[in-house]
């Protein structure tokens, strides 16, 4: 029986701005990753995010950004890496406090929107990200992109790393997340997203936007919880792979 981890973007709701279903989500899951505050998320968002995921035993994971609250985080930023690296390290020493406050464990970290993709194709900001949750704990779970400096950065540091593919999001050829400016970039249909990710927990493939077949790890699969979709995907997901002999398991 193949096992992967189902996780999704949660706590992204911001004082009177509700973004995503997190109560409806949660039990789909096996694992959070919970915005910080500095591209959504606040402190009482944070704290009810945390004690839904350990009502419902889910895996926490800290998903530090850019300060970028107006562009959701997902605007590039050209930043130097000593000041990422403490950014990255304020944001996860704030959740990983929260959650132990509350008598959980962090699992993960998992960098969010543009410093993610950033990060995938950029060795030194991989580091910076790296390094950054090595000083915090290294017993700590690096996941990013599958096939990205990230996973560089993560065995460079001594860190566990998880290889994250993506239910909902399009691939180039060379294994990178098309960029969302570009139409197909997102993908909608729950059928069409269930068979990609079946095809990349068993045959470790998918299918890119130009139509090649490009190899891929997959130790987490994401869902975005600001999807409109998030939810519906989410369950035609997960019955799917139960359906399919995949057991649903967080990371550790």
């Amino acid at each position: 029986m193949f096992q992967i981890d189902l996780n999704c973007d949660l706590g992204e709701s911001f004082g009177s701005y509700k973004i995503g279903n997190d109560e409806a989500m949660m039990p789909q899951i096996s694992s959070a990753n919970i915005a910080c505050g500095f591209h959504a998320g606040d402190p009482l968002t944070m704290e009810k995010t945390i004690r839904l995921a350990l009502e419902n035993q889910v895996a926490i994971g800290a998903h530090p950004a850019y300060p970028d609250l107006v562009g959701f985080g997902r605007r590039n930023m050209q930043i130097a890496t000593d000041e990422v690296k403490a950014m990255v390290k304020y944001q996860i020493a704030a959740l990983k406090g929260m959650t132990e406050a509350q008598g959980g464990k962090l699992q993960h970290v998992k960098p969010h929107g543009a410093l993610y993709n950033q990060a995938a194709k950029d060795p030194l900001l991989a580091n910076a990200i790296a390094q950054a949750i090595a000083e915090i704990d290294p017993q700590l779970i690096f996941m990013g992109l599958a096939n990205s400096e990230m996973k560089k950065a993560a065995f460079k540091f001594n860190l566990q790393f998880a290889s994250e593919v993506f239910a909902d999001r399009a691939y180039t050829n060379e294994g990178h997340l098309v960029p969302r400016s570009m139409d197909g970039a997102v993908i909608h249909d729950p059928h069409v997203c269930r068979n990609r990710v079946l095809g990349m927990v068993v045959r470790s493939q998918v299918t890119s936007i130009e139509g090649r077949n490009i190899e891929i790890g997959a130790d987490s699969i994401c869902i975005h919880g600001d999807n409109p979709a998030a939810l519906k995907l989410a369950v035609e997901i997960k019955q799917y792979l139960e359906a399919n002999q995949v057991q649903i398991k967080a990371l550790k």
